[in-house]
């Protein structure tokens, strides 16, 4: 199904006009996390003229980059927003980095250019992108699909949201190399011409609504993924999500909309057929991937993101067989319901990643039973009730920590839950659980919110707890 249209390979060829264009200009590079150090260092070695931007003060910047940033005699403001921002040509964004900020309202009033680094790696890229987005279920899609083109043979780079930076890439990419990126809501609420060749829109639930404020901007900010597509190119999206198959409804897409479905048997698409994973293509022939008892990583969501990353290779034209290996060899994703280990009987299982109450449960359901679950941190102003409510039966006792862990208790007890119990770190979490579990039991760590409360992110949060099991192990 490959087709790369004569205006993609035009978009491939103005990467190194874009990379000319860049030298000379004032460029703010605003929060220096890892999207931002790498935006920083690409546009200086392209020769723009590059000021960083942090509200953290300089005491709690990473040494080494204040170090660079000074050997490199690249200006910076940490602690404080920038005085005049009329003086830049563009200022790009870090993910993390709130669009509406008022020094970036005064910008853009000003004419200012305010982008984010996946629109600014994008313009600078020469390579293919696939863009896979969705409320769950992005890491593990993404990475599957990165396996699914490197044993195709594809030069593959495998980018984004998943902890390597875009722009890290983007001048290392080539005209025939396919960029799989996992793309967030955060990224594509900044973007202005990004436009993969290969979309995919996994589900929609309520995340981020501190940031985005309503489900209709968070939909809108996800939509961005296939907004600049074409007939030549392809959406991939989960057609048991209700409120995903709305979006391009909604907002318009050009592309091949290629659905997939876990609930349903479709006459296009990938889906289940006598329990395995297939693609009905247009003409009704069946291809065969594998059977969905051949999976490694359990639970129906991951039964999901196989359809998704199937779909995608398929859509690539990437042969049915080899699809189907990768799948039937993939073991999951480091920190999504991660097995730790077994202790007396006790199993252990880290599901950090699962940072917003749909992905916490998506992990009970994967588990099923005899769960002492540890949940808790930034709650990203979730409402907490119909998560509560999942509790009675898969759930023994309720762990709580961080922040946001008495409104989820509170919620628990509203919904008839009473085995609760309030810990201070992970630590003290990780001993109770002990206390608390009987041969067979499950423990399981899946927050249900963001980590920033406590730790820099989800990987260092997921860390810490396999840290605390495995010294029971010892």
């Amino acid at each position: 199904m490959e087709n790369i249209s004569k205006e993609t390979k035009a978009g491939l060829d103005a990467a190194e006009e874009n990379r000319k264009a860049v030298k000379g200009k004032e460029i703010l590079v605003v929060g220096m996390g890892r999207s931002g150090v790498a935006s920083a260092r690409t546009l200086h070695e392209l020769g723009a003229k590059v000021t960083c931007q942090d509200s953290k003060t300089r005491d709690k910047i990473d040494p080494k980059l204040v170090t660079w940033l000074e050997k490199e005699n690249i200006p910076y403001i940490f602690g404080a927003s920038p005085d005049n921002v009329g003086q830049y040509d563009t200022i790009v964004l870090s993910p993390g980095v709130a669009s509406d900020l008022e020094f970036l309202c005064t910008a853009r009033d000003m004419g200012v250019e305010v982008i984010g680094e996946l629109e600014m790696a994008y313009r600078l890229s020469k390579g293919t992108y696939v863009g896979i987005t969705g409320t769950n279920g992005k890491t593990t899609t993404t990475t599957l699909v990165g396996n699914i083109f490197r044993n195709a043979d594809r030069n593959t780079a495998v980018v984004g949201n998943i902890g390597v930076a875009v722009m890290s890439r983007a001048l290392e990419s080539t005209d025939d190399e396919w960029m799989i990126a996992e793309v967030s809501s955060f990224q594509l609420e900044t973007t202005e011409t990004f436009r993969p060749h290969i979309s995919a829109v996994l589900n929609l639930t309520p995340d981020h609504l501190n940031r985005h404020k309503t489900m209709e901007r968070y939909g809108e900010a996800k939509a961005a993924v296939f907004k600049n597509q074409t007939e030549d190119d392809f959406l991939v999206i989960n057609c048991d999500s209700r409120e995903a198959m709305e979006l391009p409804e909604k907002y318009g897409c050009r592309a091949k909309i290629v659905p997939f479905s876990r609930k349903k048997e479709l006459e296009y698409g990938a889906c289940l057929y006598n329990d395995r994973l297939v693609f009905r293509d247009s003409n009704g022939k069946i291809r065969d991937f594998c059977g969905k008892d051949e999976l490694k990583i359990i639970g129906d969501h991951n039964i999901e993101n196989a359809l998704a990353a199937a779909a995608i290779g398929f859509c690539a034209g990437i042969s049915p067989e080899i699809i189907g290996e990768t799948i039937k060899a993939f073991p999951g994703v480091e920190h999504r319901i991660e097995y730790c280990g077994n202790v007396d009987g006790v199993k252990f299982y880290n599901d950090s990643k699962g940072t917003n109450t749909d992905a916490a449960i998506i992990a009970i359901n994967a588990i099923r039973e005899n769960i002492i679950l540890i949940a808790g941190g930034d709650g990203k102003a979730q409402d907490f009730t119909e998560f509560a409510k999942r509790l009675n039966g898969p759930v023994k006792h309720l762990i709580l920590l961080g922040r946001d862990g008495k409104i989820i208790g509170d919620a628990a007890e509203k919904a008839g839950f009473t085995s609760i119990f309030y810990e201070k770190d992970m630590n003290c979490c990780v001993r109770k659980a002990v206390e608390l579990a009987e041969a067979g039991d499950n423990v399981l760590l899946s927050p249900a919110c963001a980590s920033w409360d406590m730790y820099d992110n989800y990987e260092q949060r997921g860390d810490h707890f396999k840290d605390c099991v495995n010294q029971l192990l010892k």
